[in-house]
């Protein structure tokens, strides 16, 4: 008999972090500064992708087993 896998890690909860951040509207509710010409919530946007990939990356090395 095999035991269970559990995914139950305190590191998953960090993956909330993309999901929040985003829907805080007093984050992004400006069309100043501009980057480059871009709008505040342009590249706010992107910048929340780049937290999602880093939260998801720190997750994902976090919790892998040892092989």
């Amino acid at each position: 008999m095999t035991t269970p896998r559990t995914d139950r890690s305190p590191w998953n909860w960090l993956l909330l972090l993309p999901i929040a951040i985003p829907l805080i509207p007093a984050l992004f509710n400006a069309v100043e500064p501009r980057l480059f010409g871009i709008p505040l919530f342009y590249w706010l946007q992107l910048g929340f992708v780049l937290v999602s990939v880093a939260a998801t990356l720190v997750v994902y090395h976090m919790t892998r087993r040892a092989r």
